[in-house]
C-alpha cells in the first residue's frame, strides 16, 4: 500500500531542515530546525529561535504549527508534511498532533539528542502524535548527527 506521501523528495527536504538548524545555531540557538512541504515542495520553515527570542515557544516545530493553523484549513494541514531535523519534544508534538499534519520525518531521535545534551530522554513522539500524524524516522541520521557534534552541547 503506498500513501500520498512516499513520492515525496524525503533527503532534499530534509537538507533544508538541516539548513534552518545550522542557521540556528549560527545565531547562537540550538541546532533544530524545519520545513512545512506540501505537494512535495517547502511552502515554510523556521529555525529554533528559543535563546535569540527569549521565548521558550520558539521551537520551530511548535511555531510551524502555529503558523500552519493560522493559515491552513485542517484539510490542507493534513496533506502537508513536517521534516524536522530532530524528533519533536513532547510539547512540538502536542502542538503538531493538534494541527493533524498528514506527516511528520525526523533525522536525529530524541534519545540521541539526549546523548549529546545531558537532558535524558523524553516521551516518544510517535506515542504523542499517535491516531493522528504518522512519525518516521531516522532519515539522513548520520547528517543530522553530525549537526549536533558540530554544535557546542
Amino acid at each position: 500500500m503506498t500513501d500520498a506521501f512516499d513520492g515525496f523528495d524525503h533527503a532534499s527536504h530534509m537538507r533544508s531542515a538541516f539548513e534552518c538548524a545550522r542557521a540556528a545555531a549560527a545565531r547562537g540557538d540550538e541546532p533544530f530546525g524545519s520545513v512545512l512541504v506540501r505537494d512535495d515542495a517547502v511552502v515554510v520553515a523556521e529555525s529554533n529561535r528559543v535563546n535569540t527570542e527569549s521565548d521558550l515557544r520558539r521551537h520551530p516545530e511548535l511555531h510551524l504549527a502555529h503558523r500552519a493553523c493560522r493559515a491552513y484549513d485542517p484539510d490542507e494541514r493534513a496533506e502537508m508534511v513536517m521534516y524536522t531535523s530532530t524528533e519533536p519534544c513532547p510539547m512540538c508534538a502536542g502542538g503538531m498532533r493538534t494541527a493533524g499534519f498528514g506527516r511528520v520525518v525526523y533525522s536525529v531521535s530524541g534519545d540521541e539528542v539526549a546523548a549529546f545534551t545531558g537532558r535524558g530522554t523524553t516521551v516518544r513522539s510517535a506515542a504523542i502524535l499517535d491516531g493522528v500524524t504518522g512519525a518516521v524516522g531516522p532519515v539522513l541520521p548520520d547528517e543530522g548527527l553530525a549537526i549536533h557534534r558540530a554544535f557546542d552541547w
